[in-house]
């Protein structure tokens, strides 16, 4: 089955962390991370990120995935090393075609208001007049297929629902860079199928940079063009696996030979990654 595995999955192509030819969202240049307790949770890390990508971080606990993808949103700094977003720094992030969003592990609702409050809230602490946000909420609730909920309040909710609030709270905002976080760790298997469906056709739709973390085989292999293995103590880029199937992707996808065979090949890295993964690092 090997054989249905293109080329770049394997290793001569394990280290190259640039996607294509496609201009970079994001460049890591030689970035590491050391805490302020002296663990090391990130080793120099290079990796460039193509505009319209849809990466995937895996690895064992404590290999730096979300250390490296908090680096990516600017909510900590590297030790040593930079990155660049779009080719310059973070202060130009947020301008047109260049906004970036993050969607984390838990949707952090406001309990206390409805569905679009919510959704709107970032374009609230942006100012944005109500009668230009009304119509770019009521989008976002939309492409997210709550358009019916958008009165009730989260305790109304089920876990899915929420985060798909948290996603359209991301999208609002018309970002071209998305990060998630574990986004869907702690629903069913059939909800976060049902989202990983949206999710991919979201992505396709609005052209969208994303950089998702996850603990899932399965939801890697089908959502991404690229993954990224990581092994731990300190955090480190493993290996990386391009998945050469077109976007957007449906169940035919999960129902396929090639499918399977990706995810055989990605389960032996991670065991072997998790071998070589001694202990410590940071998640």
């Amino acid at each position: 089955m090997a054989a249905l595995l293109p080329v770049e999955t394997f290793d001569e192509r394990a280290k190259q962390t640039i996607a294509d030819d496609r201009p970079p969202a994001v460049e890591v240049l030689s970035a590491e991370k050391v805490f302020a307790n002296g663990a090391r949770g990130l080793a120099p890390i290079d990796l460039a990120i193509a505009e319209g990508e849809f990466l995937t971080l895996i690895g064992p606990s404590g290999c730096g995935k979300s250390t490296l993808l908090k680096l990516i949103a600017n909510l900590i700094e590297p030790s040593d090393g930079r990155l660049l977003w779009w080719r310059g720094d973070f202060a130009q992030v947020g301008k047109e075609g260049r906004r970036l969003a993050f969607v984390f592990q838990e949707p952090t609702l406001m309990p206390w208001a409805r569905v679009e409050a919510n959704v709107r809230l970032p374009l609230e602490f942006a100012n944005m007049p109500r009668a230009i946000a009304d119509p770019k909420v009521a989008d976002a609730i939309a492409r997210v297929g709550l358009s019916a909920f958008n009165r009730h309040f989260p305790r109304q909710l089920s876990g899915g629902m929420k985060m798909r609030v948290s996603i359209a709270r991301a999208l609002v905002t018309n970002p071209n860079l998305l990060l998630m976080d574990e986004p869907f760790g702690a629903l069913d298997e059939f909800t976060r199928n049902r989202l990983d469906d949206d999710l991919v056709n979201l992505s396709w739709e609005r052209k969208l940079t994303t950089v998702f973390v996850t603990h899932s085989i399965y939801e890697a292999v089908f959502l991404s063009t690229r993954i990224i293995v990581m092994a731990a103590n300190p955090g480190r880029i493993f290996r990386v696996m391009t998945i050469d199937h077109p976007q957007p992707r449906d169940q035919g996808f999960r129902d396929s030979p090639q499918f399977s065979a990706y995810c055989r090949e990605l389960s032996t890295w991670l065991a072997e990654a998790s071998l070589q993964s001694a202990g410590g690092g940071q998640k």
